[in-house]
């Protein structure tokens, strides 16, 4: 019913075939593979990954990738790439549209559905501001999905959690509200969001709530939990930097109420992908370590997904 993976980026070391070897192996059905440009220099923890050039993507290749998918009894739930299409430098913000279409192509052309990515923000204008911005750069990114037929799926991270993404933050899409303005602009239904849980518990938001009240445009689920630490909080505040106050945790080593989490995923009929994306610093000391992080979160989710 519903489809786990992991997302490649915590195994950024290694190759495609070794990814979806390992995935078909331990019992996922899909991985979400990251493609962001291979001569890309973005440093940020977890970007940066290239796991299908899509510069590179002639037949043979894409003959290559549906032979280890088939072999491997895995499917690609999404091509991520997550850049910031709203950076107020336009010249960045040019190439990082024009890499999301060569996304979007591939997407097509490896008969996968959906592409999951960021909506951008220039982190020191307000929300209201990026809005005028977003409906300038964005009707043409979703009128080229639709004449592919490719969902677009946006997480809501507000990409706000280092000092240098002060004081907005590096994505838009960061809260039901600002969702209804971007729905209300591009009101296409291939538009939608990969809803990240995790990032409503540290902003004090209804982590169940989303998944009702916007069940059609859940195009791609992204299973991360994170710890708020109240002590800390109580002494810096929300204002101060997120990561003073909570950290990205594995799927039931936080504060997502995940049985209520998949009850409302049932609720809705959700039948899409569910990916796990390990961002816990705790597991992050090894290689050993990267595979019990994805493995121990196999394990917990399984409970709620049967036979897997």
């Amino acid at each position: 019913m519903l489809k786990l993976g992991f997302n490649s980026a915590i195994l950024a070391d290694f190759g495609l075939d070794h990814i979806l070897k390992f995935a078909g192996n331990h019992g996922f059905s899909c991985i979400e593979v990251m493609c962001w440009p291979s001569d890309n220099a973005d440093a940020r923890r977890y970007a940066g990954v290239t796991h299908i050039n899509v510069q590179e993507l002639d037949h043979k290749r894409i003959q290559d990738i549906k032979f280890l998918l088939n072999e491997n009894k895995v499917s690609i739930s999404a091509l991520g790439y997550y850049p910031n299409p709203l950076y107020p430098d336009l010249e960045k913000s040019q190439f990082y549209v024009e890499h999301i279409m060569e996304v979007i192509r591939a997407a097509k052309k490896l008969d996968v559905s959906t592409v999951t990515t960021f909506i951008g923000r220039d982190q020191n204008k307000s929300i209201k501001e990026n809005l005028k911005t977003f409906e300038k750069v964005w009707p043409t990114i979703i009128r080229f999905a639709e004449e592919q037929n490719i969902k677009i799926a946006i997480e809501n991270c507000p990409m706000f959690f280092t000092d240098d993404e002060w004081p907005g933050g590096k994505n838009l899409a960061i809260s039901p509200a600002v969702w209804d303005c971007m729905f209300e602009i591009i009101p296409s239904p291939i538009f939608g969001l990969n809803y990240d849980p995790s990032h409503m518990i540290w902003q004090m938001m209804d982590e169940l709530r989303p998944i009702y009240d916007y069940k059609d445009r859940l195009h791609h689920i992204h299973l991360k939990d994170v710890k708020l630490y109240r002590d800390k909080l109580d002494r810096v505040g929300i204002m101060a930097n997120p990561l003073e106050y909570h950290s990205p945790k594995l799927p039931g080593l936080g504060d997502v109420n995940w049985r209520g989490f998949f009850a409302a995923l049932t609720d809705v009929r959700y039948r899409g992908p569910v990916v796990i994306e390990v961002e816990d610093k705790a597991y992050e000391g090894s290689l050993e370590d990267v595979r019990t992080a994805i493995l121990t979160s196999r394990n917990y989710v399984r409970q709620f997904l049967g036979d897997h």
